[in-house]
């Protein structure tokens, strides 16, 4: 399988390192222990003759396009980690080259991957336009207002749709990695993640900073603490959109264009947060806490937290 890597200018580097180490312990021990498994030729590419990461270090890369094409170009997150820095970013013309060639490879035939702010530049190429993706959880506003033909699902930390494969923040690229070994061999990728000592990680919601999100607008803010305050007593849309100040009908939009979530999923969100850090930090039983988050059974909160999570009350409480 043929892999390039398109390094830009500031790219992350335990992005662009953490691609790079899946990749090659996964030739290693394809080759240590002898499967038929074809290597993976990885290349680092560039729009320009230098690049830089974020930290300052030197990229030797090559030109797009520079052997032929692949069957997979790879785009790491840059290093811009802010909404400002990141809009101003996205306006370099490295990166208007990069979705250019992008738009070329895709009509080729070849498949895209992309991780954390990586998804940006994907974005802009207008390649994912009507497909499902995924992103970096705090920036999920800002992606959703710039590519609002893009079916986002921030809370997963790997979607695949149609040619294209996009991971959460961060460390997904480890996830979206894998997914491409996976693809030449099960056995192989299940191999790697246990040599690199990495679990499942379904979703990015255990990792979530609500309050983060909610206070990138004034309206969504109000309702966040009229939420908080409440959350044993259980959710009124009424006297939700009362607290934020606005009607029903503009609070419902207003949390679907900042957060793409009904006032009651987020309601629910906020409910799961809590659970959490209750069940980190205190020795209550499950059934206290779901008293103190509005649940009359802990049955129904161990459901929830399941399907919000991917993981049990047992692994919440030992985690960190």
């Amino acid at each position: 399988m043929k892999i390039d890597i398109l390094a830009l200018d500031g790219v992350f580097d335990t992005g662009l390192a953490t691609v790079q180490d899946v990749f090659g312990t996964a030739n290693e021990l394809a080759g240590m222990l002898g499967l038929a498994v074809p290597p993976f030729e990885v290349a680092l590419v560039g729009m320009r003759r230098k690049v830089r990461t974020a930290q300052g270090l030197g990229v030797p890369v090559l030109p797009a396009g520079h052997a032929g094409t692949p069957d997979w170009t790879v785009i790491p997150a840059i290093g811009e980690k802010m909404p400002d820095g990141l809009q101003l970013a996205l306006q370099r013309r490295d990166i208007a080259d990069a979705t250019a060639v992008l738009r070329e490879q895709s009509a080729g035939g070849v498949r895209i991957a992309a991780a954390c702010i990586g998804t940006f530049v994907l974005a802009e190429s207008g390649l994912l336009d009507g497909q499902g993706a995924t992103t970096t959880w705090w920036l999920s506003n800002l992606f959703r207002q710039r590519y609002p033909a893009v079916r986002l699902e921030e809370s997963r930390m790997l979607v695949s749709s149609g040619a294209f494969v996009t991971a959460g923040a961060a460390l997904s690229h480890v996830d979206m990695a894998l997914l491409l070994v996976r693809q030449a061999s099960p056995e192989l990728a299940a191999l790697v993640a246990k040599y690199l000592i990495v679990d499942s990680r379904p979703s990015q919601s255990a990792y979530v900073i609500t309050d983060h999100l909610s206070h990138s607008d004034a309206t969504v803010e109000r309702f966040e603490r009229w939420a908080r305050g409440r959350l044993a007593e259980g959710f009124s849309l009424d006297e939700a959109a009362s607290a934020a100040g606005t009607s029903k009908r503009t609070l419902a939009r207003r949390m679907q264009q900042v957060l793409g979530k009904t006032p009651l999923s987020y309601f629910q969100d906020l409910r799961v947060e809590r659970a959490v850090h209750l069940l980190k930090t205190s020795d209550k039983s499950l059934e206290q806490i779901a008293t103190l988050v509005g649940y009359a059974e802990g049955v129904t909160l161990r459901a929830l937290l399941r399907q919000r999570l991917g993981r049990g009350v047992r692994d919440l409480r030992v985690a960190d």
